[in-house]
């Protein structure tokens, strides 16, 4: 909803897809357009990235926003995105596959001067475990 709010305060048309148990839900009301692309069961719907991707293209998009899980980071879909013939979804599937990996994710993270999260968290679990005593 968040994204599809954004899109109309910039006026942009939107295009929701939905499986057939969600037709009613709240995004494909305020969307511009909804586009059933499969039956429930989230297989054969959400994570089949043909349909995602001719929804995409029969609706002319211009972008597309891979949802909260599902495809949100999944390389091959990006990948797919990044075929269609006008895309805005910058997200390399490359990088979506080196993120996805924890030493190469940690590697990349070092390389670019960036901390280390899972280091960075046991520093403050130590910190604070000092503060408490």
């Amino acid at each position: 909803m968040r994204v599809i709010c954004a899109c109309k305060d910039l006026g942009v048309r939107t295009v929701a897809v939905y499986s057939e148990a969600d037709r009613h839900s709240l995004h494909t009301r305020f969307a511009d357009e909804a586009i059933c692309i499969g039956p429930a069961k989230s297989s054969r719907s959400y994570l089949d990235i043909p349909a995602v991707i001719s929804a995409a293209e029969i609706t002319n998009a211009d972008a597309v926003h891979p949802g909260y899980g599902f495809l949100s980071e999944n390389a091959d879909f990006a990948g797919s995105v990044r075929d269609l013939p006008s895309h805005l979804h910058r997200t390399q599937a490359g990088v979506i596959r080196r993120m996805g990996l924890k030493q190469q994710a940690r590697t990349a993270m070092d390389q670019a001067g960036r901390a280390d999260s899972a280091r960075v968290e046991r520093r403050t679990w130590k910190a604070s475990k000092k503060l408490w005593r």
